[in-house]
């Protein structure tokens, strides 16, 4: 990965990082204050805790890109110490996709006119499971990544030896 692609990603997890921590302490505000009252349409309470717990899971997958991201740069992606960032980032993945039921049940009572768009939500966290399994089958790849990396290195272990 060159220098200027890790500059831009970084640019844009820093981009992306800030707006989301703004728009957290913006909720968290919100609640606290009391200072939107509901007006009976939606739980707005539960709505906005439920957005910073989803805010939070997007966060955490942000930083175990950008650690990968360094890993990348150092050469370093290729060993057992990145198994624990992606691990964690299927986690928070997997943890967006719950968030993201919850606010479906939460959404789901006001649209029994139109239940389709519940349908439709439930969808929408299916997709999200469905990318969890996509990272889970790039760690399987990771792995084998590593596994051939550890064999590459016995094999000139052993040609070493016999030079």
């Amino acid at each position: 990965m060159g220098k200027l692609t890790v500059r831009a990603l970084r640019a844009v997890l820093v981009v992306v990082l800030t707006g989301t921590v703004f728009v957290q302490a913006l909720m968290a505000w919100a609640l606290v204050s009391g200072s939107d009252p509901e007006d009976g349409s939606l739980p707005l309470t539960a709505l906005r805790v439920v957005t910073i717990l989803g805010i939070g899971t997007a966060q955490v997958a942000l930083v175990c890109v950008w650690r990968l991201v360094t890993m990348v740069r150092r050469g370093t992606v290729f060993s057992h110490a990145a198994f624990r960032y992606v691990d964690v980032m299927i986690g928070a993945i997997v943890a967006a996709a719950l968030v993201w039921f919850a606010v479906t049940a939460l959404n789901a009572p006001g649209q029994r006119d139109d239940p389709g768009v519940t349908v439709i939500m439930g969808g929408i966290g299916v997709a999200v499971l469905g990318v969890a399994l996509i990272v889970l089958v790039l760690r399987m790849l990771l792995a084998q990544a590593v596994a051939r990396d550890a064999e590459a290195a016995r094999m000139q272990a052993e040609l070493d030896e016999v030079i």
